[in-house]
């Protein structure tokens, strides 16, 4: 824009570069101040759950920083209808999966999602992340009595891989010592059966329904139930920050714009100009057409 007032003139360009600066200042404090509330005043919590059972949110959330303050929805009730895994064709675990439903205080649905890995469930300002699988127990029967509910114990071996197993007993009269069926699982698709004596027996699948005979007994695996493992987390200040970062590249792309302002006196003979740029003065004198380029 150009002003004149008599022999005098006064013109600028480019003013949303000058005061752009300001605004990536300000945009770093938005970031800093949500980034001390989120420090201060989140709640965090994790929590294994079979399938078929539930749990209070409030129960397993607990305070990050001395301005946390629980919201009302800490009395949801999470169930978990359903807990399933998908496998690559190399039977490695590519993905799992929780089927959640959420009940309020009245126990009325208030919402249902099947959440996965980088796919949460928020409701409320609560993030329910999916971030680990268990094996919980292994329905049996035996020799069509049952089923019996045999609980899966997490084995210990090197490295990240995962072993789970369970004993069903057998009566043996002529036996001092307690003696069964070993079962072991890497997951649940398949279930490796061990006679008394450790001999290897066999592998079934939960969803094949065809028994097995170990040591003159008929085992049938009915199914296989996994637990699901829920990160769960308040945190205030996740839209301040997103806020503050979306200003910060905002106004610092705005700051690159030039700006220039000058200022000119015409008397008999002499032209009196001053001007500032944060460019080169050719550059300035050219902005303003005071040089052919």
């Amino acid at each position: 824009q150009v002003f004149t007032k008599g022999p005098s003139l006064y013109a600028f360009k480019g003013l949303a570069g000058r005061y752009a600066p300001i605004g990536v200042h300000v945009a770093m404090i938005f970031v800093m101040a949500g980034a001390t509330l989120s420090a201060t005043g989140s709640f965090k919590g994790s929590v294994d759950v079979p399938q078929g059972l539930n749990f209070v949110i409030g129960d397993i959330m607990k305070p990050k920083g001395i301005f946390s303050v629980a919201p009302d929805v800490f009395n949801t009730e999470v169930h978990v209808n359903r807990f399933y895994m998908e496998y690559y064709d190399s039977g490695e675990v590519s993905q799992f999966y929780s089927d959640l439903s959420l009940f309020d205080l009245d126990g009325k649905e208030v919402m249902r999602r099947t959440i996965k890995v980088n796919d949460p469930l928020r409701y409320g300002g609560i993030t329910i992340y999916q971030t680990d699988w268990g094996f919980s127990a292994l329905q049996v029967k035996k020799n069509g009595e049952g089923p019996f509910n045999l609980a899966m114990a997490p084995l210990q071996l090197n490295g990240n891989k995962k072993l789970y197993g369970t004993f069903l007993p057998l009566e043996d009269s002529d036996s001092s010592g307690v003696k069964g069926i070993s079962m072991l699982a890497r997951d649940l698709q398949s279930i490796v059966l061990y006679d008394q004596d450790g001999k290897f027996v066999g592998v079934r699948r939960p969803s094949s329904k065809l028994p097995i005979e170990i040591n003159g007994n008929e085992i049938l695996i009915e199914d296989a139930i996994g637990s699901t493992g829920l990160d769960l987390k308040t945190d205030p200040g996740i839209p301040i920050v997103y806020a503050g970062f979306g200003a910060l590249m905002l106004t610092t792309c705005i700051s690159y714009l030039s700006h220039a302002q000058v200022c000119a006196k015409l008397q008999i003979r002499y032209f009196f100009f001053h001007g500032c740029l944060r460019r080169s003065l050719y550059q300035l004198l050219h902005i303003y057409g005071l040089i052919c380029s």
